[in-house]
């Protein structure tokens, strides 16, 4: 093992949406940075673009980032994170984002140290000029991590990085907040802060108001299951540009308070405690954090199709999963598990079973003895990488 701490970079894009303040990224950096052994290694953060002025800085989570406050192609980013690399005698790069990784793949074949592209993305497609930066940058990529297999080969297929580079390593939650038993006393103080009565099932999703997410679609289906089943509650928790858009659209269904946009909550366990059902109507995703924190609570599911959703769930085990993109059917299921109270209690704790596989510290583990391989192996044989190493320890419930 190295004598002194071995240094990582963190490199990101940016570190909200518009009109978000906590999105996935920014939330994975608050949960593993924090996690990792600060005897052995120093992790620090670099974000592409402007200071975080949101009240959730990653800053009071302890988090040592720094702020390039460069525009989106801006060549004069290159310098500058070369020399956040060079003032903080960076030893590896992992990065998060196109420009990230674009730059990041920069710095990292100038100053000759090993580079980490990580994935969150399913998309079909890459900008012509993405196309081109990833074919040239594909030799000084040590190793590529995709949030989930459908991601794994949109980094093979569309990021150019061959497949022998490529891993599938699930992320996770932080099971010591998720996975906790929470009294009786915490859960109804949860459910009446969010005005639930007693008798009323919460479905809630916790969610960023995008295209990707489908919420239109629990929107139109929460009319259907307010109609048939008056008790049904819908809370949608979060932020982002379509929330004027779906609140209209709530107000057409006529769904009055029966439908309730929360906005951001800080503390998400705690909303979460409060519902009955967790619903993922995503069109299309990596992998949800949201996903993790809701199997980690034990709470039932009903989910789309959608395929980092389908990596993590299991169709009729621990979630009841639906076509995308068919209000109807997500309604069924959703009077489905409130007309069966028993099936409901069964899906939750084969949920939590699930959710216990997917630990946020377990990842932080591996990404460590990643970390330690990288700097042990790549510059001494003139970074060919890790083809060849086994890196069976990266597997979903392998041990480090």
């Amino acid at each position: 093992m190295a004598e002194r701490k071995i240094r990582v970079l963190q490199v990101c894009d940016h570190l909200g949406w518009e009109g978000s303040r906590m999105h996935g990224v920014k939330r994975l950096f608050a949960w593993m940075i924090p996690r990792f052994d600060r005897e052995r290694f120093e992790v620090s953060l670099v974000s592409l673009r402007k200071r975080d002025l949101s009240e959730e800085t990653l800053d009071s989570y302890g988090v040592d980032i720094t702020y390039l406050h460069k525009s989106k192609f801006d060549p004069a980013t290159l310098t500058a994170l070369l020399k956040v690399v060079d003032r903080k005698k960076i030893d590896i790069l992992h990065m998060h984002g196109y420009g990230a990784t674009t730059f990041g793949r920069l710095a990292g074949a100038i100053r000759r140290i090993p580079t980490i592209l990580h994935e969150h993305a399913n998309l079909t497609d890459t900008p012509w000029f993405q196309k081109i930066a990833d074919h040239a940058l594909e030799p000084f990529t040590d190793i590529a991590i995709a949030v989930s297999q459908s991601t794994a080969d949109f980094v093979i297929g569309a990021r150019k990085i061959p497949a022998d580079k490529v891993r599938v390593i699930y992320l996770g939650a932080p099971l010591e907040e998720f996975g906790r038993s929470l009294d009786d006393k915490e859960v109804a103080d949860a459910r009446q802060e969010l005005a639930i009565a007693l008798d009323d099932f919460a479905i809630g999703t916790v969610t960023r108001l995008h295209d990707s997410k489908g919420n239109e679609f629990l929107v139109d289906a929460a009319k259907k299951v307010v109609q048939e089943r008056p008790k049904a509650k819908f809370y949608i928790v979060g932020e982002g540009p379509l929330r004027s858009q779906l609140e209209a659209q709530a107000n057409a269904n006529g769904l009055g308070n029966r439908l309730v946009f929360v906005g951001f909550v800080k503390n998400i366990a705690r909303t979460l405690s409060a519902f009955d059902l967790s619903v993922f109507p995503s069109l299309w995703e990596g992998t949800p954090l949201t996903a993790f924190e809701a199997l980690a609570m034990g709470k039932p599911i009903v989910a789309t199709d959608a395929d980092g959703l389908l990596d993590i769930l299991t169709r009729d085990l621990d979630a009841l999963i639906v076509p995308k993109r068919d209000a109807s059917a997500l309604a069924e299921k959703i009077i489905w598990v409130m007309d069966h109270p028993e099936e409901k209690e069964r899906l939750g704790r084969a949920a939590r079973l699930t959710g216990e596989r997917y630990d946020i510290a377990a990842f932080v583990r591996k990404m460590e003895h990643l970390y330690l391989l990288l700097h042990d192996g790549s510059r001494s044989t003139r970074r060919r990488g890790l083809t060849g190493t086994d890196l069976s320890f990266l597997d979903n419930g392998a041990s480090v």
